[in-house]
């Protein structure tokens, strides 16, 4: 330990090493439940590219893990501390190098907080479209580091599509530059988007090139409400069926509806099994919910309310936003899952996992980004409850079993972390787990980047 503090106080500022352990402590774990953390044996806060290479080559050569993290609002405990290691918080490194509205790119380093990034851009008339619920406090580093989503990816994709290229530190402490500048690239294989969703577990990312879109018009929101999820998921299905492209299409169940209003007095309707938001932000909304509303009547809507303004469809979008928070409040702790799903079977998925429910006497509240049949299904506990922890777990897995024998994923934009590395297993095969370790071990041979996770 002193070896470790004496090395790393050669290359870094006083303030850049915290070893206080009533402080360290803190930097433990993300917001996942059921994953193990260590306790950091120091955390490094770096401000520059140098200081994170220096880190990393006196890990290499002490043999020391290191764990890199964002704001650790991670819901998988990817960024959860080993025992002894470092903790790398990056959140320190938060400047927005470039904006370039001739390129439509950004150049960021990976503390920027994903809101402060979308407001500085908006400034010159553009948009980083990528929106994670948490977007007010994570970081881009984060995001990429998870391949994380958002609300509007239905529309407009997922972190992994707007990252063109990255700086990279090694394990060793060698710098990486990976990707690219320019609109198209086609040179070598795509080290860039083998970043993207690592994990920290092949590199720490500390400078990222992000494309940007133009800014587009302020969305209209359309509720609908429905007598089961079934109706719901028919009108999502028939809404892609027919060409439309909603920049959001969002489900919350019963059991969501009636937490968010709980939380927050949306005034939302709590009569309803199932609540569907539509948003467009084309050149005339209007028209496109008229027709989507026509489509959400003939699958069995009980009722439709297009929003008459974009201040009345923000807060439509306040109040999905408001649904993790708003299920936290239910019990005293919850299990996110985030099983993906092809749209087609998006109705039985929400169906069944309402079964689950019933089978193990536990709230289970389902949103889902129901354009990309990306489903999350929060079940509530009580963590002082052995019996009902108990419950809560084999419930998660048997949702995440549930999502497979659908054709799904186990995760569409959390990661895999410490939560679902028995499941990543089954998902990839043999074969597959094999070829996706021997990758992991050509970036770190010495096993050092956030052992644990993934595999």
């Amino acid at each position: 330990m002193d070896d470790l503090l004496e090395r790393l106080r050669a290359g870094l500022p006083a303030e850049a090493l915290i070893t206080d352990p009533d402080v360290t402590v803190s930097y433990g774990n993300d917001m996942a439940s059921f994953c193990e953390a260590g306790t950091p044996a120091v955390v490094v806060l770096p401000r520059t590219v140098e200081q994170v290479q220096h880190v990393m080559r006196t890990a290499t050569e002490l043999r020391v893990p290191v764990v890199p993290q964002g704001a650790r609002t991670g819901l998988s405990g990817a960024a959860n501390a080993s025992e002894g290691c470092i903790v790398l918080s990056l959140t320190r490194m938060d400047r927005i190098l470039e904006i370039s509205p001739v390129d439509r790119i950004a150049v960021v380093e990976p503390g920027v907080v994903n809101a402060v990034l979308s407001r500085a851009v908006e400034e010159h008339g553009l948009s980083y479209p990528p929106d994670p619920s948490s977007w007010e406090t994570c970081t881009i580093g984060g995001n990429i580091g998870t391949a994380s989503g958002g609300l509007c990816c239905v529309k407009y994709g997922v972190t992994a599509e707007y990252v063109l290229g990255l700086t990279v530190v090694l394990a060793d402490g060698r710098l990486l530059t990976t990707g690219r500048r320019t609109a198209k690239g086609v040179a070598g294989y795509d080290l860039t988007r083998l970043f993207v969703g690592s994990e920290g577990s092949l590199g720490i990312v500390v400078e990222a090139v992000l494309a940007l879109r133009p800014k587009p018009p302020a969305p209209l929101v359309l509720a609908a409400e429905f007598p089961s999820a079934g109706a719901a998921c028919d009108a999502v299905c028939a809404i892609m069926e027919q060409g439309h492209t909603p920049s959001l299409l969002e489900i919350m169940d019963r059991t969501t509806v009636r937490a968010v209003n709980k939380l927050g007095a949306m005034g939302l309707p709590e009569t309803t099994e199932a609540l569907l938001l539509c948003a467009f932000d084309t050149p005339d909304p209007a028209a496109d919910l008229a027709l989507v509303a026509g489509l959400c009547e003939a699958a069995g809507a009980s009722e439709v309310v297009p929003a008459d303004s974009p201040a009345e469809s923000e807060l439509l979008l306040t109040a999905r936003r408001m649904s993790l928070p708003a299920l936290e409040a239910v019990k005293t702790a919850t299990m996110i899952d985030d099983v993906c799903v092809p749209r087609s079977r998006l109705g039985e998925m929400i169906e069944r996992t309402a079964r689950i429910a019933e089978k193990y006497d536990l709230v289970i509240g389902v949103c889902a980004h129901a354009g990309d049949g990306n489903t999350h299904p929060v079940v509530c506990f009580d963590h002082l409850d052995e019996d009902e922890s108990s419950r809560a777990r084999a419930s998660f897995d048997e949702i995440m079993a549930l999502g497979l024998e659908l054709g799904g994923t186990i995760t569409g934009e959390h990661g895999v972390g410490v939560l679902k590395k028995e499941w990543l297993a089954r998902e990839l095969g043999p074969v597959g787990l094999e070829l996706q370790q021997g990758i992991r071990r050509t970036f770190d041979p010495l096993g050092i980047l956030n052992p644990g996770k993934l595999f």
